[in-house]
């Protein structure tokens, strides 16, 4: 295994952390601060799924289970990848994991040596980029921007690439974005990975939850991919299941014991409860997947609404559950912005910079707060950014 970059926690420390446990500072000091900053539903888990983790610790589902998950649950993932559109996987080939970010960073570890690049969209997840340092490979960023609508086409991986590219990262939909590629483009990225030998690891996470007629395509099925694509994704977003910690990966028959043993050294086997309820989840009743998208669109519609009314651009939401707005058009960067939103006006959202942006213009908004407290946080911003243009007028 690897040995870490000592640069990893500086990184950390300097880049990441300290935005954020500022912000957290300044929100120990205030009153009902409305929390639209991580990516965390504020949705229950649907009963039945809730009913099936209770049974399942009834019936003593409280030891180890197999390393790459029980037999049942890795079989409903196979057949949950086709039921959407997606490759066929041998359950042997599926490995489940306490959550996709450790997924993530399983997939780096066996993928990735030192020197190795790894080609992500900027913006993007953030975790990714820690990869990259855990692994001591290079990290290369396609920078994206609000004239693709925050997508990386194929003529921009085609510019990044180098004889030591490795690993494409494809997010789709978009984090922290909330674009989704078209899938004709999704197919010309994927024949730029077969010329120039690229794995691809597609990150699914929010694939079920698209809006208007927008669709995630995904990569595994497409012509050749199979045997180049890693599948990332798991049941924490579209079952609102977070904190019962499930995702999975899914790939070729030849990357998948080694991928499967930093696996099992990492965790020994995901959590067996959280395995019945992800089993559930997959093979129950799938109205709450469509419920919850419902509630997210309309959350959505009305953050779309107000920012317009404030003149805040933003890149059109078209799937997960986050707007990417560009607050630096009050007049502020990104990061000022969101610590005076916090400070004057009780409301938590997260600068761009945090994940990677190479500009201080935009901000992440999570659609995770109901309609009327969406509308009371557009009620606080609006007499916040009055306030800021007001100030700039004067200057």
């Amino acid at each position: 295994m690897t040995v870490a970059s000592p640069r990893l926690a500086q990184r950390v420390q300097l880049k990441d952390k300290h935005i954020i446990t500022r912000m957290m500072e300044i929100a120990s000091d205030l009153d009902d601060v409305i929390k639209l900053g991580r990516g965390d539903p504020d949705l229950d888990t649907p009963e039945h799924i809730v009913r099936a983790g209770q049974e399942a610790l009834g019936r003593g589902a409280t030891h180890y289970t197999n390393p790459i998950g029980i037999p049942e649950l890795r079989q409903a993932i196979a057949d949950n990848i086709v039921t959407h559109g997606g490759a066929q996987y041998s359950p042997e080939n599926i490995v489940v994991t306490p959550g996709g970010q450790q997924a993530m960073f399983i997939i780096a570890l066996g993928l990735l040596d030192p020197g190795d690049e790894l080609l992500i969209p900027c913006p993007g997840y953030n975790p990714y980029l820690q990869a990259a340092e855990l692994t001591q490979a290079k990290l290369v960023e396609i920078r994206t921007s609000m004239e693709t609508n925050f997508t990386i086409t194929a003529e921009m991986v085609r510019q990044h690439i180098t004889p030591r590219s490795k690993v494409l990262v494809l997010i789709n939909p978009g984090n922290p974005t909330g674009s989704v590629i078209p899938p004709e483009e999704v197919s010309r990225i994927c024949e730029v990975a077969k010329e120039h030998d690229l794995i691809v690891v597609s990150d699914e996470i929010y694939a079920r939850i698209t809006y208007d007629d927008h669709r995630a395509q995904p990569v595994a099925v497409l012509p050749g991919m199979h045997e180049r694509t890693i599948t990332l994704s798991g049941v924490s977003k579209a079952y609102a299941m977070t904190g019962w910690r499930v995702g999975y990966f899914a790939g070729p028959a030849d990357l998948m014991p080694a991928l499967s043993e930093i696996h099992h050294a990492f965790a020994i086997s995901t959590s067996a409860v959280g395995q019945y309820a992800a089993l559930a989840a997959l093979t129950g009743p799938q109205d709450c997947v469509e419920e919850i998208r419902q509630t997210f669109d309309k959350r959505r519609k009305v953050l779309c609404a107000g920012l317009d009314r404030l003149g805040i651009p933003y890149a059109k939401p078209e799937g997960a559950f986050y707007v990417y707005a560009r607050v630096a058009a009050t007049g502020l960067g990104a990061t000022e912005f969101c610590e005076r939103l916090l400070a004057d006006g009780q409301v938590m959202i997260f600068p761009g910079r945090i994940y990677g942006d190479y500009t201080d213009d935009f901000a992440r908004m999570s659609l995770t707060q109901p309609v009327p407290r969406i509308e009371e946080v557009l009620e606080r911003m609006e007499g916040v950014v009055e306030s800021i243009r007001s100030e700039r007028s004067f200057e």
